[in-house]
């Protein structure tokens, strides 16, 4: 079976939604042999195409040249040829990214912008794009799905790849038997990119040990994606059983999850739709055994230790904000601060004037206490007054900015606030001659 023939069966078999679109398929054409290639295919196998050309304006006049070819196939193959020139390296600087990445993040940005439910857009990588991936996901670090190289079909953003079953060498030999034209990137050819090396480089040392080494690559990628699938069936099942929703947090049994098999693997599936890091998955099983309060954040959510539960959720979130302090508490970290909480025997305490510090008269204090944020319409009674004040007009007494409010957390017992901490007691709650137990809390 030649290329073309194979190309249809494959097309038939995996990718009968091309055959039913009703929408325009547009074909990523660089004007490199792939993409010449799954053109030409493509124009045989009888389907109608547009053809998108990217200018990254990376390699001056040869970038131009690739331009000018590439809008010379619309006439070839009667089709409309659309075009986009991008300054790669000043959106490269501006994002801090390698060229590759901003090259890739610009493309798939507009190719995104020329499909639609009813549309498709085609890319020409083949088996050995795929194996290159799967080595680099695998020196880089990946999970199982790393490891399932290239996605054939991308439901979301409309992609599929549907050369992905043939070799460079298929690809070449199709090329020079039809007497296909295309150009040649210089940049191919410089190892300086990581593609390039393992191209270059380390795929063929590999290959002079182990002749088959491409094959078994890419029969490992097949395995690798029922894997993948067979893991990611797993992962759902845990995650049904462990992740309960509130809102728009979610709360985790911690007893639970420290029970879970395969621990690390499962934190990881939970928080990584959460702008969390890989790293960062050791630092939240940490938080199995951590203190109440304690939290990793990343840039958009935190996962926080409140009582028996890991809560992730909102940065913005005043739910969030929000800890159960009970009498067993010694030590509660917030915020960046930490809170100590001591009780002692009021005969032999030393009475501290430092506002870090709040001496209140334990017999009048009722667990749990809830430390929050403050929030508009709170008021207490400040130590030395006996009448209310409303904390926004204690802290423009205090001449607080607008940043300073924005920190200020409250201890509250039984629905009144008992300390605005780090600024003054609640005067209910200080101590008397009476008092014969302090609750000493200190905020560092």
């Amino acid at each position: 079976m030649n290329l073309l023939e194979h190309f249809r069966y494959h097309i038939q078999q995996n990718f009968p939604q091309l055959s039913a679109c009703t929408g325009r398929l547009v074909i990523a054409v660089s004007g490199g042999i792939d993409s010449i290639v799954l053109t030409d295919l493509l124009a045989k196998a009888g389907f109608d195409f547009a053809i998108a050309h990217c200018n990254f304006k990376l390699r001056g006049e040869e970038s131009e040249r690739d331009e000018q070819f590439v809008r010379s196939l619309g006439l070839k193959y009667n089709s409309e040829v659309l075009v986009k020139s991008f300054n790669t390296a000043e959106y490269a600087a501006e994002k801090k990214l390698s060229i590759q990445e901003a090259a890739r993040e610009l493309r798939y940005n507009w190719f995104s912008q020329l499909v639609d439910k009813d549309s498709y857009l085609l890319t020409a990588h083949h088996a050995d794009d795929n194996i290159e991936t799967l080595l680099m996901h695998f020196f880089r670090g990946t999970g199982i799905q790393g490891l399932a190289g290239i996605p054939a079909y991308s439901r979301e953003k409309r992609i599929i790849r549907p050369l992905l079953f043939a070799y460079r060498e298929d690809v070449t030999a199709y090329a020079n038997e039809n007497q296909l034209q295309w150009v040649e990137d210089s940049s191919n050819a410089s190892d300086k990119y990581t593609r390039n090396f393992f191209r270059n480089q380390l795929l063929p040392a590999i290959e002079e040990v182990y002749p088959q080494a491409r094959k078994n690559l890419q029969d490992n990628i097949e395995r690798f994606k029922e894997t993948a699938l067979l893991y990611n069936q797993s992962v759902s099942v845990h995650k049904q059983k462990l992740i309960e929703i509130k809102g728009n947090e979610l709360h985790i049994p911690v007893l639970k999850l420290q029970q879970t098999a395969a621990l690390k693997t499962i934190v990881w599936e939970i928080i990584k739709d959460y702008g969390f890091t890989v790293h960062q998955t050791d630092e939240i099983v940490k938080l199995l055994s951590a203190d109440n309060g304690s939290y990793v954040q990343s840039h958009a959510y935190r996962t926080i230790r409140n009582r028996q539960w890991l809560i992730i959720a909102p940065l913005e979130t005043t739910e969030a904000a929000t800890i159960l302090v009970e009498p067993s508490d010694r030590k509660i970290v917030f915020d960046n601060n930490c809170l100590t909480v001591e009780t002692v025997d009021a005969a032999t305490y030393q009475l501290s004037t430092a506002a870090s510090v709040a001496s209140l008269d334990a017999g009048l204090v009722k667990f749990p206490l809830l430390l929050r944020k403050w929030k508009q319409g709170d008021y207490f009674y400040p130590l030395g007054m006996r009448k209310k004040k409303k904390l926004s007009r204690f802290f423009i007494d205090l001449k607080l900015s607008t940043t300073d409010k924005e920190k200020v957390w409250v201890l509250e017992c039984d629905k009144k606030i008992l300390w605005v901490v780090g600024y003054r007691i609640d005067d209910r709650f200080k101590l008397s001659a009476g008092t014969k137990r302090v609750l000493k809390l200190k905020i560092d």
